[in-house]
């Protein structure tokens, strides 16, 4: 029996909208989906480490896993997914390949100079509705993870949105185009596709003949 797992995004929670329409309609076909809170009430210290060991804690030890993951939980399937063989297939939302390079110019130089000294960075946190501190071991974690290593030939699905202005569409397309066991599904939508979530459905359906 597979079992499914969903990895919400970066300063969102396991109650954000993907994740309840999604937990929705597996359940609907008597399936369970399963949604760990990756923040682990500690949002502060969250580091992509934390978030892979995290998964692969709870994850069964003799049974195929499937994981579905939005942005940067996407990332975080794919790393799992290198590691542990049991994940058989991955559907990854608006994954966020070359996140620091997306990310880190976005925010200025004496705004990053202030974090890289000790100064935590408030992020809005979707799940919290508030502004949380980040500590900057974020990054400094980040950094060990060279996306050109991800090389296992994981059965995968990517759906992304043209219109994307957090982690480009480009990201991607340059992803795939080394990888050809993954199929990509570009979308008239942004980063947080929640108007195409029937489109989300019926391609993860298909591509996991649920």
């Amino acid at each position: 029996m597979t079992v499914y797992i969903y990895l919400h995004g970066f300063a969102s929670g396991p109650r954000s909208r993907k994740a309840q329409d999604l937990h929705d309609r597996f359940t609907a076909l008597d399936l369970t989906l399963h949604i760990p809170d990756l923040n682990q009430n500690d949002f502060t210290h969250l580091t992509l480490t934390r978030q892979i060991q995290q998964v692969c804690a709870e994850m069964p030890a003799d049974q195929p896993v499937t994981i579905i993951g939005s942005s940067l939980g996407g990332l975080t399937a794919a790393w799992i997914a290198e590691q542990r063989p049991q994940v058989e297939r991955l559907v990854l939302l608006a994954p966020a390949f070359g996140l620091l390079v997306h990310w880190l110019p976005k925010l200025g130089e004496k705004q990053l100079q202030r974090w890289q000294s000790g100064q935590p960075l408030l992020v809005y946190h979707y799940a919290a509705e508030r502004l949380l501190p980040l500590s900057y071991q974020f990054v400094a974690d980040c950094v060990h993870y060279d996306q050109t290593r991800l090389q296992r030939p994981v059965p995968t699905l990517i759906l992304h949105g043209i219109d994307d202005d957090v982690i480009p569409i480009q990201a991607s397309r340059d992803y795939t185009t080394l990888r050809p066991w993954i199929e990509l599904v570009e979308l008239s939508s942004d980063h947080s596709l929640v108007d195409v979530n029937d489109l989300i459905w019926e391609s993860i359906t298909q591509f996991l003949k649920l």
